[in-house]
């Protein structure tokens, strides 16, 4: 049966607990919002199919991590192969910030191979009054990574559908020069593939 997608990309999202990692994803995903998201409980996993050039599928594979400390064994073990890392922080607690550094450098040492790339997330930014992260030093910090930066909101929508379609565009141009890397070289990859999580399209 011929595959219903022409690239496959690995998708990490990481940030501490309560960012709002599930909720971006739900919104992204489902277009829906809600205030009861329970944390998540090791990893889980959901995709979309995108089309960001006619007639070219991307399948964009998200694997939603547990922040807190306890699960971070089991996080680890999905820093291999992924093609791009969602680094995600709350604008309106600057604790989530300063921990970025902390992810980042994290994956950087452990992901094998290297993500191709970074994408650095402010969330929430519908609560402008309780802000406690500039733009300008969460700019930097993106800038200092080689990662484009974005303000988010799961709750209004905001950029979410932005961040993402801007993601799938980068790593389609970075799949292509990988595909024809390896077609030069005579070889291919071959990932398992999970199984699917209710609420989410395969």
């Amino acid at each position: 049966m011929a595959c219903a997608w022409d690239f496959q990309f690995r998708v990490l999202l990481l940030g501490d607990s309560g960012v709002g990692k599930t909720s971006l994803l739900r919104r992204y995903t489902e277009d829906e919002f809600t205030d009861t998201t329970g944390p998540t409980v090791g990893v889980d996993f959901c995709s979309r199919i995108e089309e960001p050039e006619a007639g070219v599928k991307v399948r964009l594979q998200f694997w939603d991590t547990a922040g807190q400390e306890r699960y971070r064994a089991v996080t680890r073990s999905y820093y291999r192969n992924a093609a791009c890392v969602i680094l995600l922080f709350d604008l309106t607690a600057h604790k989530t910030f300063e921990s970025i550094k902390n992810w980042h450098r994290e994956v950087t040492e452990r992901a094998q191979p290297q993500p191709l790339l970074f994408l650095l997330l402010g969330t929430k930014s519908d609560m402008r009054e309780q802000r406690n992260v500039s733009q300008e030093e969460a700019q930097s910090l993106a800038h200092s990574m080689r990662a484009p930066y974005l303000e988010t909101s799961a709750r209004t929508g905001s950029n979410v559908s932005a961040a993402l379609s801007l993601l799938c565009r980068e790593l389609l141009g970075a799949g292509r020069q990988e595909k024809q890397a390896a077609e030069e070289h005579g070889c291919s990859v071959v990932e398992e593939m999970p199984q699917k999580k209710n609420g989410c399209t395969c």
